[in-house]
């Protein structure tokens, strides 16, 4: 009976947090956009953050997608040859990139690499005081902290998503030559037979509606941290798991209203 109250307590504390979580980012991205569009918003440092998050991400999510869009041209490429399908192989990998797989491991690979790293550099800042060293001195954290970040983020992931689909599509070029030679031109041909402008389109929208999410979970977990350094440790974990879930659910709510 213990072990039961123990876990019912656990779930119902789990679900407060959430509830907290998602008032706490709702709050927070309010008072970020209305920092944004005044006269204090910081674009020196909007601009730093774009090139630390589109830099440094970059690699890890051009190899990821790269290696996505090589498997699924393995997976497809002699199940549509011995159907005598092989022209349509660039146009179904690509559609799978760029609608969808594309824009969600860059953001994840961002996510795992920059998004903790907001996460932990908000915490950091939380219990050496210095967050309440602003409040002191009438800045707002959000404004100063969040609203760069926010805006830095929505910019870079979809650059980095478009550069990192290109660098898939190549991938899936690679192996369908390698393995039913498909020949490069013709898997061009197939992908703009298949794909339309609105599909690229949307896999930006996806991507930034990634990255604000992204930037803003990280941000306001890393912003409710109370403690000492353990508690650092915890929020960029937790940043991670949460942010992860959040772009999840945002992937089937843009796929549900953009595809059905």
């Amino acid at each position: 009976i213990s072990l039961q109250l123990c876990s019912n307590e656990l779930f119902c504390y789990k679900i407060k947090f959430m509830i907290k979580l998602i008032g706490e980012c709702t709050i927070n991205l309010f008072e970020s956009l209305k920092f944004i569009f005044s006269k204090n918003f910081r674009f020196k440092e909007c601009i730093n953050q774009i090139a630390n998050i589109g830099a440094d991400s970059l690699a890890i999510a051009g190899t990821i997608v790269f290696i996505t869009g090589a498997v699924i041209s393995l997976q497809l490429s002699k199940q549509f040859a011995m159907s005598g399908t092989e022209g349509y192989i660039g146009g179904v990998v690509t559609f799978a990139i760029i609608r969808e797989l594309g824009p969600g491991f860059a953001a994840l690979a961002i996510s795992a690499r920059s998004g903790t790293a907001m996460a932990a550099e908000v915490a950091n800042m939380k219990i050496t005081q210095q967050i309440d060293a602003m409040k002191t001195l009438g800045v707002s954290p959000i404004g100063y902290l969040f609203a760069p970040r926010l805006v830095a983020a929505t910019i870079a992931i979809p650059l980095v998503s478009i550069i990192a689909q290109l660098i898939g599509i190549i991938g899936g070029i690679i192996v369908a030559y390698a393995t039913v030679e498909l020949h490069p031109n013709m898997f061009i041909y197939s992908i703009w037979t298949f794909m339309d402008a609105k599909d690229l389109f949307i896999g930006i929208i996806k991507a930034a509606a990634f990255g604000l999410l992204i930037s803003l979970v990280c941000c306001t977990q890393g912003y409710l941290t109370n403690g000492g350094a353990k508690e650092v440790g915890i929020a960029t974990t937790k940043a991670a798991m949460y942010s992860t879930i959040v772009l999840f659910i945002c992937d089937l709510i843009l796929s549900w209203i953009f595809f059905t």
